[in-house]
This record gives structure tokens, C-alpha cells and sequence, in this order.
């Protein structure tokens, strides 16, 4: 491994000299964060839940069709799934996108957050089965490579963690993490997903951490019916969902961004014109939560340009 080389991305050498440059005016995710808000229109979208539930013994939420809308286009739109280290730009190797869910639906329940590698050629069923899965496995009292690491890490004496973190941080930006630790770290993904529709809850502008190199955050608020104004001037109601992002500038610039997650809307709200099938497919048994499984009949991706009517 040499200094600019990393076993989860490549040295970006297409870096525009001012945003190489931005990495010593902005050091950080925090001064460097973008916001960006967007209401979904979920009148299509619905109608596709309801003709998947129908069909599917595993249901959906509009929470799936963001991950598979995000998934699709972090490989559509690369450059979006880059992220900053040592004040250099990498491309990441993969999808990886972390999430969050509660144990139980209470107050008092503990978190997950899991992360796993997302391949975009997967059908959507494939990816709603690997999710089922996952979450499955997350929400028993089975302990994941994250409980661990904190078990671990919380035995040590305050001053002991702070110098351990520091050590860390140090070895990631000098390219010295072992891949073993990255692998398994939720900070350390193309995206961060918090789904707080699935509680209940509005969206919230998320921050961005400092410690690993996640440059997106997600949040997913609940479905609501708004007041809305159509064609014809009359007063209609319409189902909506806003999702809200946080996003570091540093990786690329506001306009690359804003379309990329155009795209991701667009995908939500006609999930049919983007490839997605309600039909039902062959069972995917996800048997280890996060380990990929057989594809009985993967998708091409195509999200740039939705199929033909």
C-alpha cells in the first residue's frame, strides 16, 4: 500500500484544482456541509407499494425505494460516491450505505446501524429480500460488529478511548487503517440513512461526522397528506414525504449533487419507469445478514433514462 492508495478507494486524479485547494480552506464535514431538502410526490409511488405488498409475504416502504433509488445512483453518478481523507479526494470501491433502525418501536429501545455493500445490478426484489434479512438478524439480540467494537472500546478508561480515537483518525489519514476495520465501521460508507418515517417522525437535517468518511447523510420523514393546486387551479390533496441531506461539498460541487439526487427522486416517485418490478420473483433467503446472495434475475442498469412507456 502505498501513501495515497487505500483499500477502500482509489485517488481521485480528475479533482478540479479548486477543490483540491478546498480541502485546506475547509478541513472539516462540518464547515464544509451542504444542505438540500426535497418533497416527494408519492402519487405513483403508493400505488407501486400497494401492487408490491400484494404480491410480497416481505412488504415495502417508501424507505426501500430510497435505498434503491440511492443505490442505483451512486453508480449512475460516481463521482457522488467519493469521500475526503488526509486532505485528498477518493473514489470509493463499492456501495456501501449504513442505516438505522430501532429494535423495537418504543422509547428505550436501542439502535442498530448496519452497513452493508449494495450492488446496483440487483433487482429490486433482491434488494428488499436482502434488506428484510438484515434487519431481521439486527433487531435480535444477535450483537453486531459495531456492539462489539463499543463493548470493547467502552472498557477503556476515558482518557485511553480519547488517545485511541486519536490514533485512529491519524492511521486513516495516512492511509494505515487496516481494511478489516473499515470493512465492518458504519462510518465508513458512500451514505448514511436514518429513516425516521418508520418512527413516526419528521426529516432533520442530519450532521455529518467527523470521525470516518461518510459525505452524505440521508433522513426519511413520515408520509403525510398536503394541500395541493392542479392543473386545472382546483384544490387536491396529495401523499408526500420529505427527505432531507446533508452533503460534503468537498467531493464534488452543488450542481453535480443537486442532479444526482434529482435522480434519486425521480426514481421514488416512478420506481416502474426506472426498472423496478411489483411482480413477484423467486424468493431471495438471505441466510448471513450483509453476505451476498445469488441473483435469480438481476436488472441491467439503466437509471439515467426511464423504459419506454
Amino acid at each position: 500500500m502505498t501513501l495515497f492508495n487505500r483499500n477502500d478507494g482509489t485517488l481521485a486524479t480528475d479533482v478540479a484544482p479548486f477543490r483540491r485547494v478546498m480541502q485546506f480552506i475547509m478541513p472539516t464535514r462540518t464547515e464544509s456541509a451542504v444542505y438540500y431538502e426535497q418533497e416527494l410526490d408519492l402519487t405513483r409511488a403508493q400505488k407501486f407499494i400497494d401492487q408490491y405488498n400484494a404480491c410480497h409475504a416481505r412488504p415495502i416502504t417508501v424507505f426501500h425505494l430510497l435505498m434503491w433509488a440511492t443505490t442505483r445512483a451512486l453508480h449512475e453518478r460516481p463521482r457522488m460516491n467519493r469521500f475526503v481523507v488526509g486532505k485528498r479526494v477518493y473514489q470509493r470501491h463499492g456501495v456501501w450505505i449504513s442505516y438505522a433502525a430501532k429494535k423495537k418501536l418504543a422509547d428505550g429501545s436501542p439502535l442498530v446501524v448496519l452497513k452493508r455493500q449494495f450492488d446496483p445490478a440487483w433487482s429490486f426484489q433482491h434488494l428488499v429480500d436482502f434488506i428484510h434479512g438484515d434487519v431481521k438478524v439486527g433487531r435480535s439480540d444477535q450483537l453486531t460488529h459495531m456492539d462489539k467494537e463499543f463493548n470493547l472500546l467502552l472498557k477503556l478508561p476515558g482518557l485511553l478511548l480519547s488517545l485511541g480515537l486519536m490514533i485512529v483518525k491519524w492511521l486513516d489519514a495516512m492511509n494505515l487503517l487496516p481494511a478489516s476495520f473499515i470493512r465492518g465501521d458504519t462510518q465508513y460508507a458512500s451514505l448514511f440513512v436514518a429513516n425516521l418515517g418508520s418512527v413516526k417522525l419528521e426529516s432533520a437535517f442530519h450532521h455529518l461526522f467527523e470521525y470516518g468518511n461518510c459525505p452524505l447523510f440521508a433522513a426519511l420523514g413520515h408520509t403525510k397528506r398536503v394541500v395541493a393546486v392542479d392543473d386545472d387551479g382546483a384544490f387536491t390533496s396529495k401523499l408526500v414525504c420529505s427527505v432531507k441531506y446533508t452533503f460534503d461539498e468537498r467531493i464534488e460541487d452543488g450542481l453535480y449533487c443537486a442532479q444526482s439526487l434529482e435522480l434519486v427522486r425521480k426514481m421514488v416517485e416512478d420506481p416502474t419507469a426506472y426498472g423496478a418490478s411489483a411482480a413477484a420473483e423467486p424468493v431471495v433467503e438471505v441466510v448471513e445478514a450483509g453476505a451476498p446472495v445469488a441473483e435469480p434475475a438481476a436488472q441491467p442498469v439503466e437509471a439515467t433514462s426511464p423504459a419506454a412507456a
